[in-house]
């Protein structure tokens, strides 16, 4: 009986991490909820302060395309319901390859 108990709570536990609840805290998260979590803001600083000082261009190029993406995705994402149409899409690509250019440049083009 207790195995059973055991596996019960375990799988209550880990029921936020379930990939329906998952989509619908990502599609309703705001930007200040994400960065008023101290968890968050102690790991991006960490990685933050590891790129500036060790200079590392590719741990500071993800930051800089994963911060870009979120924007992008956040504002250029249409609202439930609605198509996504070319209009739309356009933010998608103008962001996308704006991003895209930035970390060409500065990982392959700029060198030290």
């Amino acid at each position: 009986m207790e195995k059973q108990q055991i596996i019960e709570k375990t799988a209550e536990a880990l029921r936020p991490f379930e990939t329906n609840n998952l989509i619908n805290t990502m599609q309703h998260l705001t930007a200040n909820q994400v960065f008023a979590n101290p968890v968050v803001l102690i790991i991006i600083s960490v990685i933050f302060f590891f790129g500036v000082i060790r200079r590392s261009k590719t741990v500071l190029l993800s930051l800089f395309a994963l911060f870009c993406i979120a924007i992008i995705i956040r504002f250029a994402m249409p609202a439930p319901g609605d198509d996504l149409s070319f209009q739309s899409l356009l933010p998608f690509i103008g962001g996308g390859l704006l991003v895209g250019c930035v970390v060409i440049y500065f990982s392959l083009i700029k060198s030290d």
